[in-house]
């Protein structure tokens, strides 16, 4: 079925990402009766009303700390969230249940809401797709994505429950076998994700941001190209403040049943904080707050679904039956289906990048080349078909260094990248803005040869601009800019002393994101930026 909706009365406050919490390993404070320290995924942090109300009826408090599925899997796993952590809270338990060492750790599980991972559009697209009042299925939707005749957003899947559940999906339903997904049948199905993916034209680390940017550029307040819909969660689609029909594939979706879950080595007091908020979140009362809150379904069936949720019974599609399969997906889809990706570094090499800190930005840049082993970071190094431009600055900009990335046998390319990155050295002056003008002449060329890619900017400085072009200057040279080169999205990354207010201004005009690695480091904030490209 597909649901017309109206417009929200007001947005939901979704976090963009994890740059508030730097290090999700670390302890959210002691522990303490009364209190449960959750790891969790960031789509969470709306649901903060209805916790402070259950703080109050119960004297339990909910401390987050926010981390990606893959991220959160990997600390359960390696037993990293036993130290400082109670619970964890994501989206769903798939995942982490297929990994051995995570799912002993596991201990009771509540689920508290759900939500179903679907197709947001206009109304008038819908309509021209001839989709209007009628059930269509992922193979109709993907040939029509393969054709272009509609873009979408959607998030990384290593990074964002949602884009991961999209991926098993469409995966799972375009594969017609009813049972779970295996190697060969991904290898069978992958033509036909491929067609799908083409017409994605936004990706995010975040449901929050990805929504909040397509907002911005259906309202022209982000210099990007427009997007005509999203690949979020329902509850996601729901809330936008612009109006948008919902599509629910006939053949089946994925759903978030936010089950939140004791960690084996929880304490007695903090299972007992556990078995209070649970009781109390899966109350009537406190499940139609949550409805009204959050716009996800209720987890109990004393709770009738409102109008706003056009289908009640949804086909649910069969989840992978093991790891392999699952990371043999999100590798597939990096290296070889969606739209390859185009990443131009202006790293800060000046003086004051000596020591500790130029020794960060080379780490941080060779393990995106593999050499992070981490579940995690083996999914964010540089990706097949990938192409990598490398602008070091210091006083004045220095040969730019563009590498492309073969989708088959990548190492020697890789370690090619890795030789540039170790030999980076560290001296002169800070010539931020004109390094930064100087890679759009490098972008140019690349676009002009190559348009159909993702494109961004990252830009590393660990102080202020030392050179004879300053923030306004810059501002008038992107104002003139064409409009494939003013969507290109820069992620300034703070370090050391960067000018904070002027790196979120460059972050601002060009519809990119600042990501802060002042309190954790370079490597970490690299990996994030990378489910923004």
């Amino acid at each position: 079925m597909i649901r017309r909706l109206l417009p929200a009365a007001a947005v939901v406050a979704l976090l963009a990402g994890c740059s508030d919490s730097p290090d999700p390993a670390k302890p959210v404070g002691d522990a303490e009766p009364g209190t449960l320290r959750v790891l969790a995924g960031s789509e969470l942090a709306d649901l903060q009303p209805v916790l402070d109300e259950a703080a109050r009826a119960t004297g339990v408090s909910v401390k987050f700390s926010f981390t990606g599925t893959v991220e959160g899997a990997e600390k359960v796993a390696s037993g990293a969230a036993e130290q400082g952590f109670d619970a964890v809270w994501f989206s769903s338990n798939r995942y982490l249940e297929l990994v051995p060492d995570a799912q002993r750790r596991l201990g009771t599980p509540t689920k508290v809401m759900s939500s179903p991972v679907v197709l947001g559009l206009p109304a008038a697209k819908v309509e021209e797709l001839g989709w209007d009042g009628r059930r269509v299925g992922w193979a109709e939707i993907a040939e029509a994505a393969g054709a272009r005749k509609f873009t979408y957003g959607m998030t990384d899947p290593s990074a964002s429950n949602s884009g991961f559940s999209a991926l098993v999906g469409v995966a799972a339903a375009l594969s017609g076998s009813g049972s779970a997904l295996d190697a060969a049948r991904i290898d069978a199905v992958a033509p036909r994700l491929k067609q799908f993916f083409s017409a994605q034209t936004l990706s995010a680390g975040s449901s929050g941001w990805l929504s909040e940017a397509y907002t911005r550029r259906a309202r022209g307040e982000d210099p990007g190209a427009g997007v005509d819909g999203l690949i979020n969660y329902e509850s996601v689609l729901l809330s936008l403040p612009e109006p948008l029909t919902l599509v629910y594939p006939s053949d089946g979706v994925v759903t978030a049943d936010y089950p939140l879950t004791l960690l084996t080595s929880a304490s007695a007091e903090a299972r007992e904080a556990h078995r209070k908020l649970s009781d109390h979140l899966r109350g009537a009362d406190v499940q139609r707050r949550i409805v009204e809150t959050t716009h996800r379904r209720p987890a109990v069936p004393q709770v009738r679904l409102g109008d706003e949720f056009a289908v009640k019974d949804l086909v649910e599609l069969p989840f992978p039956g093991s790891q392999s399969a699952v990371d043999g997906l999100i590798t597939t889809y990096f290296d070889r289906l969606r739209r390859p990706s185009r990443t131009l570094y202006v790293l800060d090499t000046s003086g004051s990048m000596q020591g500790d800190r130029i020794e960060g930005l080379r780490q941080a840049l060779t393990g995106l080349t593999g050499a992070d082993e981490s579940l995690a970071g083996r999914f964010s190094r540089f990706h097949g078909r990938e192409q990598v431009t490398l602008l070091p600055f210091s006083s004045t900009a220095r040969p730019p260094l563009t590498y492309e990335v073969p989708q088959d046998d990548p190492r020697p390319v890789l370690d090619r990248i890795r030789s540039t990155a170790t030999s980076l050295d560290a001296a002169g002056g800070t010539a931020i803005y004109s390094s930064l003008r100087g890679g759009y002449d490098v972008l140019r060329r690349q676009v002009d040869a190559d348009p159909d890619r993702f494109t961004s900017i990252v830009l590393m400085t660990d102080g202020e601009n030392t050179g004879s072009e300053d923030a306004g200057d810059f501002r008038l040279f992107h104002q003139a800019l064409p409009s494939d080169l003013k969507g290109v999205p820069i992620f300034p990354v703070l370090f050391g002393e960067s000018a904070t207010a002027e790196m979120e201004q460059v972050a601002k005009m060009s519809g990119g994101k600042v990501f802060d690695a002042r309190s954790r480091s370079l490597s970490s904030a690299f990996k994030e930026i990378r489910g923004y490209q």
